[in-house]
């Protein structure tokens, strides 16, 4: 069902990408097979040869996982989209899918620990240098091997937004592509691509599926970067492993190369694949985004301004507040509300921090965020703590800092967990 320019928002979460089988299903069916059969040797033959489309084998897709593919980029406005096993894994293959040994990327420095690790450890273990630059230091951290900007639109756990226009007009004029995590606000919020992003990565994991159910991740692509410029080599020189297809020219007529190529290669070979269980989750997940998404929104700026004013908390960071620093930016980028994750530091340090996290009882203490119930936990010492001192520092993760993923409860209860737990960490 094509909805790209028909239908709004919570209508496309719904049906965008629904396509009725043979059996005539309401619902969108699990195809729960390993492979698929093959009407004869030349049709299998067609299928490895890309002569013909269909299904192969679900490490390289699914017909379930199709439906959740073609919904997100319907709501997204991008030319297409893979899914793969978890968030992660959507941010590895985007890097390896640019980048090759002496290549670079230039990163926001603010971003989750596990992709901070992995930029700073481990991509430089396949002779991929990232250099960590904020937002006012990017522009001269870019070299000639730089092939990519990434960036978290709101920082993970900081909540400093970045202006996704102003970056994309620096890779614009250096010819480079724009890779934006947008887990944290959605589509429903934000929507990068139409700020001049190239590709955006969702951990599904979080607000997308909603419920703490199931690990995915999602890469879409916007499909007007031009891949042909010759220094993008893995698009223009010919491809070993596909007798010599060149991804950015025999396949263009797709109108998104970088989402095919990331099939065809690092899925297909490192097989990162998604199960269709997990894809099924999700779009019934996807199907409430918008009302969910509203409701975190408006209980996250409920507590975030009742934090403000609160003895025990020594400073408090949400974009919705009309004194955090990111406010002008976030009301000028984003719609419908400014995310569900609130952070804040705690008077009296970590030790009390540990004790507020230990007096809630609504709130679940697990190193998950945008599941429908409220989350809490201490980032400094679990989720960023592979991070040196001074790493962190840098990132804005200060000791004290608390994350709070704000859910859907009744907003008097979230106040109240929270109030009874800042009382037990203050001793009183």
């Amino acid at each position: 069902m094509d909805m790209a320019m028909t239908y709004r928002f919570e209508t496309k979460a719904l049906h965008a990408g629904k396509i009725a089988d043979s059996t005539l299903a309401s619902a969108i069916p699990v195809h729960r097979t390993s492979s698929y059969l093959f009407r004869d040797t030349e049709h299998a033959a067609n299928l490895f040869s890309l002569k013909e489309k269909g299904n192969i084998y679900t490490r390289l897709g699914n017909p379930t996982q199709e439906v959740l593919e073609a919904r997100i980029a319907a709501l997204e406005g991008g030319a297409g989209a893979l899914a793969l096993a978890s968030g992660t894994s959507a941010i590895f293959y985007s890097a390896i899918n640019i980048c090759r040994k002496g290549d670079e990327i230039v990163s926001a420095p603010n971003i989750y620990g596990g992709t901070y690790t992995m930029f700073d450890c481990i991509l430089p273990d396949f002779g991929i240098k990232v250099a960590f630059a904020n937002q006012s230091e990017v522009e001269k951290s870019i070299s000639p091997r730089t092939k990519m900007l990434y960036t978290e639109v709101i920082g993970n756990p900081t909540l400093d937004v970045a202006s996704i226009r102003a970056l994309s007009e620096i890779a614009a004029r250096h010819g480079i592509p724009l890779a934006v995590d947008s887990t944290f606000t959605t589509p429903y919020l934000f929507r990068p691509l139409e700020h001049g992003a190239d590709i955006v990565i969702h951990s599904l994991t979080k607000w997308l599926g909603g419920h703490g159910t199931g690990i995915g991740g999602i890469v879409v692509d916007g499909g007007k970067f031009d891949w042909t410029d010759r220094k993008f080599a893995l698009y223009n020189e010919p491809d070993r492993s596909y007798h010599g297809l060149r991804f950015a020219h025999d396949l263009y007529e797709e109108n998104a190369p970088f989402i095919t190529r990331m099939r065809l290669v690092p899925l297909r070979n490192l097989g990162a694949c998604i199960s269709p269980d997990n894809a099924w989750m999700f779009l019934q997940g996807v199907e409430t985004l918008a009302l969910r998404m509203q409701r975190h929104c408006d209980n996250a700026l409920a507590l975030a301004r009742h934090l403000e004013g609160h003895s025990q908390v020594k400073w408090v960071r949400y974009p919705g507040l009309r004194e955090d620093p990111s406010f002008q930016l976030a009301s000028a980028q984003f719609r419908n509300g400014f995310g569900g994750m609130v952070v804040f530091g705690i008077r009296g340090g970590p030790k009390r921090g540990a004790r507020f996290i230990e007096g809630l009882r609504l709130f679940s203490h697990v190193a998950n965020v945008g599941d429908a119930k409220s989350l809490a936990i201490h980032p400094a010492s679990t989720t960023h703590s592979q991070l040196t001192p001074e790493q962190q520092a840098e990132a804005g993760i200060v000791p004290d800092l608390v994350r709070l993923s704000v859910g859907i409860e009744h907003i008097d209860d979230i106040i109240e967990d929270v109030d009874r737990a800042l009382e037990k960490a203050g001793g009183k």
